[in-house]
């Protein structure tokens, strides 16, 4: 049963709201394809913030669970010396991705992003013009554009990665890529204004 009236759909409508900030027109249609309006994403955040602060709700990846239900698949990770655990959930809107947290033994969750599907093929990401809004995640473009250099991000949702890749004229120059939720939704120069 879902918690505090937020179920998968409406964790999604959450995931989106963030992710308006850049790709409103992307998030308008992911909100039709839910059958949802931009009221239940307004509300939808609403509760799932009064449930993560609540004292009574639960914590850590038990929280998730409590929302979409038990993890599809739950491993061991490290993170340098922190033994960790990775619980991660498919969601409708994203396919070829999971959602996925990582949590310490005590339930302290140290990651909450969106990650390639283990059996997902990553795209194939040569230049800066592959890379499309909501197309990849994190560690597929510091894959690709390795070594990447990550910076801070603007929200606790949100990450950049900062990385040398040819551009549209086939040169290679510096780019900064924003995440949110660990997806893609912009790349800009690192000296100056949109790239993509």
């Amino acid at each position: 049963m879902a918690m505090a009236g937020i179920d998968a759909r409406g964790f999604q409508l959450v995931l989106l709201r963030r992710m308006a900030d850049f790709q409103p027109e992307r998030v308008e249609e992911a909100v039709r394809a839910l059958g949802a309006s931009r009221t239940e994403m307004r509300e939808a955040n609403r509760r799932w913030q009064a449930m993560i602060r609540s004292t009574r709700a639960p914590t850590g990846a038990r929280r998730y669970s409590a929302v979409l239900g038990p993890a599809e698949t739950v491993r061991d990770q490290s993170i340098g010396d922190l033994a960790c655990r990775a619980h991660r959930w498919p969601l409708d809107l994203w396919p070829d991705l999971r959602f996925e947290v990582v949590a310490l033994p005590n339930g302290a969750v140290v990651q909450e992003w969106l990650v390639r599907f283990t059996d997902a093929s990553a795209p194939a990401l040569r230049d800066v013009t592959d890379l499309e809004p909501w197309s990849c995640v994190i560690d597929d473009v510091a894959r690709a554009f390795a070594p990447a250099t990550p910076l801070e991000g603007t929200a606790p949702s949100r990450w950049r990665l900062m990385f040398s890749a040819p551009d549209t004229e086939g040169h290679s120059g510096r780019f900064v890529a924003d995440f949110t939720w660990g997806l893609l939704q912009r790349v800009t120069r690192a000296d100056q204004g949109a790239a993509g």
